[in-house]
């Protein structure tokens, strides 16, 4: 279910953290459209933190440390990566609004990023809000191979880390079926969500970088 906004309705980034615990989120046609409309899905994706399915190739990519993993550091970064073109998209849905809105949100702490450098160079991550016990994981990029499956590693294991319940991803593709993700309907994500919403949790659990070992060691644990 979509929702076109009034060009003349401000959306702020307090109604954007509003919007996020009642289950919608913003997103525009392209980066030229200055306009944003509101998501609600039928069908919402989400990754199980305590089934998060890790390929046994992939493990072998973290614990060779082929990146330097850390948080928080590059922001817009991040967010221009995620608004580049790639292999299967050659448009964004990121416009300069979007910009604005999570780059408050970042200022203010609701939004992270999970980064991975190569010698000096942003070559993948991810960001996405915080919100309660819930990240809402908004859109990741990699200019390296395994670059951007890295940071979901690490995204995941902070998440267990810090005591969240809920690991949002808002639709389910191909890309994230590998790891478990899965579809549950509105009305049964909207209870999960509301019982997550009032539950600790702290980002920064875990020191802002880590090394792969300690990731896994996170994504290990029961």
């Amino acid at each position: 279910m979509t929702s076109r906004d009034d060009l003349t309705f401000e959306i702020t980034p307090d109604v954007l953290l509003k919007a996020y615990a009642c289950g919608m989120f913003p997103m525009a046609e392209s980066a030229d459209d200055p306009t944003l409309f509101w998501v609600e899905p039928e069908w919402r994706g989400v990754l199980p933190l305590d089934a998060f399915h890790l390929p046994r190739r992939l493990a072998r990519t973290v614990r060779q440390e082929l990146f330097e993993v850390c948080v928080d550091t590059h922001f817009f970064g991040v967010v221009d990566g995620c608004a580049s073109p790639a292999p299967g998209r050659t448009k964004t849905w990121i416009n300069g609004r979007i910009r604005r809105l999570y780059g408050e949100l970042f200022r203010r702490g609701h939004c992270h990023t999970v980064e991975c450098w190569s010698d000096g160079n942003l070559v993948g991550g991810l960001y996405g809000v915080s919100l309660g016990a819930v990240f809402f994981g908004e859109s990741m990029f990699s200019t390296v191979t395994d670059a951007s499956k890295v940071a979901l590693v690490h995204l995941v294991a902070r998440l267990r880390a810090g005591g969240y319940r809920m690991l949002d991803t808002q639709f389910v593709t191909e890309h994230l079926l590998k790891f478990g993700a899965t579809e549950i309907p509105r009305e049964i994500y909207g209870r999960k969500l509301e019982e997550a919403l009032v539950q600790p949790a702290d980002f920064f659990a875990l020191p802002r970088s880590v090394s792969g070992e300690e990731a896994l060691r996170w994504i290990a644990r029961t």
